[in-house]
């Protein structure tokens, strides 16, 4: 295990709430500042740590994906830009609810107990109440509270924030930090379909052909990862790498060397993108050190987009914003026709329609014309715009997709928008076809 890794390994082991620092980790792992600075920062990219300023770096619950709209304290002092002036050792905890504290006292009581957070100004009477209901404290306005506040929240553990903002704005700074970590959990990553590594079957490069026709026996898998001694990933090999040669023959000598892999984090859409462009049937999946962690296969991917598909969604993407706005009125005839409506947050900054959300309506036009075909999902190849004329804000375009040519891996879409009659922009679309 690298140093790197044992220092991953012993933030990971700290209790919740622990304070680090790098001074401490270089001292007891025996590392230099260095690099235990740098596995701090991966720590706190995985979730295992927060660093805030004038308060250090804490060790905080990892969150699960299904409980990613859960944000601790320390998380909420970042995204506010605030200063913690109580409760520091309570940093760690996950908040419950917001409750804004623009009402009577006794009213106030009624809606906050333990895990909420209390938005409110400049009311130390307020501070005080909710601390002792075991409610954490988001002071707006810049404000302080009284030193017998602070020294009941540090007695509690519960967390005293102060932040410049007014109430109105660090409420939607919170509220628009869990409706982003609701968009990330929506997005389903190589890690969430994996084959683990325990259970894929991967050769070594010592290994002799004769041991690939074992396991293609056994598993009746064709397509296996080649690792060394160290499950580090050194090539990857197929049935056309051993077909016809000596069964003596050791792996290393035929296998596909530095093959395409993939990280847990990489998104499902990503995955498929590369198995789609280069034809590949099984990816090696691996940690940052390009060690096995396990594979996925085409079958994974594809039944991992179904279900994406079928998904109810709760954040809004921007693709969300422009696809919502679609409405199918094509005719008997066969003949394809899209409505679309241009809001505010579809324009650019003059209020014309922005060349971005064009190239997502023309898209979007083009599979749902393919789909219809029920010819499967779809990855652009490459696409050619040309706006011809501006289109308004609040304007009505209708889109029509014309299929010129499908096969069973590829298409060709023309797209031309129109306005009143008139044809505001054109796209000409090469894609290929996921089945």
């Amino acid at each position: 295990m690298t140093k790197h890794e044992q220092i991953i390994q012993y933030i990971e082991e700290l209790p919740i709430g622990e304070k680090i620092s790098v001074r401490q980790i270089a001292k007891a792992l025996t590392v230099s500042e260095g690099t235990a600075y740098r596995a701090i920062k991966e720590a706190e990219n995985k979730g295992y740590v927060s660093t805030i300023e004038r308060v250090g770096t804490i060790r905080i619950e990892r969150k699960k994906k299904e409980n990613f709209e859960k944000l601790t304290f320390a998380e909420v002092v970042n995204i506010v830009d605030g200063q913690v002036i109580g409760g520091k050792e309570g940093l760690h905890k996950t908040l419950n609810k917001l409750v804004i504290g623009a009402m009577k006292l006794e009213a106030m009581v009624r809606y906050i107990g333990p895990g909420d957070l209390l938005i409110v100004g400049n009311r130390t009477n307020a501070h005080q109440v909710a601390v002792e209901r075991g409610t954490a404290v988001l002071i707006t306005g810049g404000f302080d509270t009284e030193d017998h506040v602070k020294e009941l929240a540090d007695e509690y553990k519960l967390p005293i924030i102060s932040s410049s903002y007014d109430t109105f704005t660090v409420a939607t700074l919170i509220n628009r930090a869990i409706y982003d970590q609701l968009i990330k959990k929506e997005i389903v990553l190589v890690e969430d379909i994996l084959t683990p590594v325990e259970k894929t079957a991967y050769l070594t490069t010592d290994q002799k052909i004769k041991d690939w026709l074992q396991h293609n026996d056994e598993t009746q898998h064709s397509r296996f990862p080649i690792v060394d001694r160290n499950l580090k990933v050194q090539g990857v090999i197929t049935s056309k790498d051993v077909v016809g040669k000596d069964p003596e023959i050791t792996l290393e000598k035929v296998m596909t060397k530095q093959p395409i892999t993939v990280n847990g984090k990489t998104s499902v859409a990503s995955a498929s993108h590369m198995m789609v462009w280069e034809g590949i049937e099984m990816l090696p999946v691996v940690d940052q050190h390009h060690r096995l962690t396990g594979i996925i296969s085409r079958q994974d991917v594809l039944k991992a987009l179904q279900m994406i598909q079928r998904q109810p969604q709760v954040g809004e993407t921007l693709d969300d914003i422009v696809t919502n706005q679609f409405t199918d009125i094509s005719n008997k005839s066969g003949e394809e026709l899209y409505h679309c409506e241009v809001t505010p947050q579809m324009t650019n900054n003059v209020g014309t329609i922005s060349y971005g959300v064009f190239t997502t309506i023309v898209t979007e036009a083009a599979k749902q014309a393919l789909r219809k075909l029920k010819k499967g999902d779809m990855v652009v190849e490459n696409i050619t715009t040309y706006f011809i004329k501006p289109v308004q804000i609040d304007s009505c375009i209708e889109i029509k997709p014309k299929i010129l040519e499908v096969g069973r891996k590829f298409g060709k879409v023309d797209v031309e928008v129109y306005h009143e009659g008139q044809v505001v922009g054109k796209a000409m679309m090469m894609v290929q076809i996921i089945h």
